[in-house]
């Protein structure tokens, strides 16, 4: 079997006597989002873009390896979309369900969805790969464009105007690192984009995040496997929780088993393998099955803790956060590119007309919108992803059990009851009431069919707890989000700069 792409990304500079004295732009993190926003500053605008990196290693990750049609929208309205080829990427055209022996098609939808005829051909479809594969691809795109120093280091600290530690209330000025050689170094620039990913160091300084770990994620891959529907991905709703393949090349087949809760069984002593095959493998469809159980004999497992955390930025004059810093949702929906890609193209868009980016104030305010305009596309991929996750988890609840038989075959209705929810899952319509009016019509489907052939007193209990049940997961989800940002985003407040009580 051949191994997977590897695409060497090498530091694009490391001649510090040739740095200006101040960058136009930081990144911190060279991934999805840091790579993308910076190639898309830089390029074709004579901008010196300094980008720092941890580890210019290719990652190995097993999440970021489904990008939705609408990322794939926004690679390309960033002129990044060569970064999907020779990477042995597949195209995805939706899911297959499977519950209770049965199964629903939910394709993507070709009509009703943003600008279509914007990708490929006019071809509706998602990309799947090797998450690594294609980080380093965005990775030598940005260390291939003039004015990107591309650099292996670890960032320490935000600095201010006078080279201390930032504080709230300073502008930020820069960073404090340790390059490859070991020496710690400054950088001072107009302007600083964070992105260092889900385990960022700096968040704290620039938000107020919420975090939640709703579960882990353990990944298998499969080798040689048949997906039962190819170039679809397949989610069983299992007990507890749901199971995830899809294809990330086109010999292997990624599986993601989600285990709730904040613990995971120890694979050292060989519970997380007797909890994978005991409880999981029964629940794998027939045709996967014995490539799922020999990839845990293999001891082929990695996992991860999910994580959820809604947008709290302090929006501080210099400085930004961007990709999984600043916001995540449960990666079910594999809807973690796409915010980032559509953050960046919303960013691009509003810094491009500035000349330069040396007044912080006047860059801060240029860019206060952003925390707004992003919410419909934000808002609707993270309340779906969450939403979806809480009711496809199994619970002890007749309640929930009926939300989620009916999501279910809601959604096997096909036609508008399918193609509504998939045009919104795909990012390519970025509509937070039509989720909301899908999410309730799924709810009063339930209903209806618990008045049939009569509503008894059990019944008509029953149907007022599934309303209740399905109440209780999405406003709490929206509540957190921002009810004006995410119904009535031209009344939400736009926030300006905050007040600078120390000007370095």
């Amino acid at each position: 079997m051949p191994a997977p792409v590897q695409v060497p990304a090498q530091p694009s500079s490391e001649n510090y006597t040739s740095d200006p004295e101040t960058w136009d732009l930081i990144v911190v993190g060279a991934g999805i989002a840091g790579c993308s926003v910076a190639w898309s500053l830089a390029k074709g605008h004579s901008r010196r873009v300094l980008v720092l990196e941890r580890d210019l290693q290719q990652p190995d990750r097993i999440v970021g390896e489904l990008l939705q049609p609408g990322g794939v929208l926004a690679l390309q309205r960033l002129g990044l979309e060569d970064c999907l080829t020779g990477i042995d990427a597949q195209k995805v055209y939706g899911y297959y369900m499977f519950k209770d022996a049965k199964e629903a098609r939910v394709a993507y939808p070709v009509e009703g969805v943003q600008a279509p005829q914007s990708l490929a051909g006019g071809e509706i479809a998602g990309r799947s790969f090797h998450n690594g594969c294609f980080v380093q691809r965005l990775r030598q795109a940005a260390a291939s464009c003039p004015g990107i120093s591309l650099r292996q280091a670890s960032v320490r600290r935000l600095l201010n105007g006078q080279g201390g530690e930032w504080e709230d209330g300073q502008v930020v000025a820069g960073v404090q690192y340790r390059s490859q050689d070991g020496n710690t170094r400054t950088a001072t620039a107009h302007l600083t984009v964070v992105c260092d990913g889900m385990h960022s160091s700096l968040r704290r300084k620039l938000s107020k995040p919420d975090i939640r770990h709703p579960s882990h994620f353990v990944g298998l891959l499969l080798e040689e496997a048949t997906l039962p529907h190819p170039n679809f991905g397949h989610v069983v709703l299992g007990e507890p929780s749901p199971i995830l393949f899809y294809p990330i090349s086109s010999t292997q087949v990624r599986c993601l088993v989600d285990v709730p809760g904040d613990k995971l069984p120890q694979q050292g002593d060989g519970s997380l393998a007797s909890y994978l095959l005991a409880t999981v493998g029964p629940q794998v469809p027939q045709q996967l099955r014995n490539a799922f159980e020999a990839a845990v004999h293999a001891g082929r497992m990695r996992s991860m803790q999910n994580k959820q955390m809604p947008a709290a930025p302090l929006h501080c004059p210099g400085a930004l956060l961007l990709g999984d810093a600043f916001n995540m949702r449960h990666p079910l929906t594999g809807g973690g590119m796409t915010v980032a890609l559509s953050d960046t193209h919303l960013l691009r868009e509003m810094l491009l007309p500035l000349p330069d980016f040396s007044d912080p104030i006047q860059t801060a305010n240029a860019t206060a919108a952003f925390y707004v305009q992003r919410k419909p596309l934000s808002a609707t991929v993270n309340t779906l992803a969450n939403a979806l996750y809480a009711v496809f988890c199994w619970k002890d609840s007749a309640a929930h059990e009926e939300m989620r038989k009916a999501c279910f075959d809601y959604l096997r209705l096909g036609g508008m009851h399918a193609d509504g929810p998939m045009s919104l899952l795909s990012g390519l319509r970025p509509q937070p009431s039509i989720l909301v009016m899908h999410f309730f019509m799924v709810a009063l489907f339930g209903v209806g069919r618990l008045m049939v052939p009569f509503p008894t007193p059990s019944r008509i209990y029953l149907a007022f707890a599934l309303l209740w049940t399905a109440a209780s997961i999405i406003f709490p989800i929206i509540q957190a989000e921002g009810w004006r940002a995410v119904f009535l985003p031209a009344l939400a407040d736009q926030p300006q700069a905050r007040h600078v009580v120390k000007r370095a």
